[in-house]
């Protein structure tokens, strides 16, 4: 190749041999609230982040980076839903849920550590062995992921993020609509993030306006609509022979005949 075409690749981001050579950034980005609890202002790649106490928090963990453009997975965790995730502003055409990693601890840690190589958030909330948690990190270390593991033992982790109950917002004198929740997020961890952060996160946002109320749509009725004079109402005996509850007897006619006076 030419060494004005190798320039040229190299300005492009792209090797001679079809590998990237624009280094990614080493750390993803994170909302506000959650950057101040980490020693690197975001999620270092390769580092290894615990959380514990909310599935919301995981998802907040995971919203500035997906819709920044980096990929996640979501790992032993069946009750984690696309909508959830979208609710607290992770890019779902990013995310890839995987419910059931395996059987056994080997399938599990065969499957998280490809996960790893392939995506830059793995979140774990399958139970693992000593062993294999220092393994799935030193993986994400090799591969400059981060892996999360959620409401799991995981010793060694570089930070742990722990949420507490938090006060839900939304209802105003006894009735509306639970809006947000606000929770206290505690971090500690390993070297620089050794002296305990606290904060405060509202979840799952913190929108200036409650959501609007759905609107009631009317049922369309099956009666076809009456057209033309309506048809006099009329009612009938009883059958014993009672007045009727409603409109009483009906008054008995029949045909009218001259009084003997008139024929003669």
């Amino acid at each position: 190749m030419s060494r004005s075409a190798t320039a040229t690749l190299t300005a492009l981001g792209v090797g001679a041999a079809g590998e990237l050579t624009t280094a990614p950034a080493r750390t993803l980005p994170v909302r506000g609230e959650l950057a101040g609890l980490l020693p690197w202002g975001g999620l270092r790649r390769g580092s290894t982040v615990s959380v514990r106490g909310s599935t919301s928090l995981l998802l907040a963990l995971m919203a500035t980076a997906t819709a920044e453009g980096c990929w996640a997975a979501v790992v032993g965790l069946p009750g984690c839903g696309a909508l959830a995730a979208a609710e607290l502003g992770v890019a779902v055409h990013r995310l890839a849920l995987v419910p059931r990693p395996g059987r056994d601890q080997s399938e599990v840690e065969k499957t998280v550590a490809a996960l790893l190589d392939g995506f830059d958030l793995v979140a774990l909330a399958t139970p693992v062995t000593p062993a294999t948690s220092r393994k799935l990190s030193a993986r994400a270390r090799h591969r400059k992921a981060v892996l999360l593991p959620f409401a799991v033992s995981w010793p060694g982790a570089d930070v742990e993020l722990t949420a507490t109950s938090g006060r839900w917002t939304g209802l105003e004198a006894g009735h509306g609509l639970l809006t947000a929740r606000t929770v206290s997020v505690e971090a500690t961890g390993r070297g620089a993030a050794a002296r305990p952060r606290r904060t405060s996160l509202a979840l799952p946002g913190t929108a200036d306006e409650p959501p609007a109320r759905p609107a009631l749509v009317p049922l369309p009725t099956t009666n076809p609509p009456v057209t033309g004079s309506p048809l006099p109402a009329t009612d009938l005996a009883h059958p014993s022979g009672r007045a009727s509850p409603t409109t009483g007897p009906l008054p008995v006619t029949g045909p009218t005949f001259p009084s003997t006076a008139e024929a003669v």
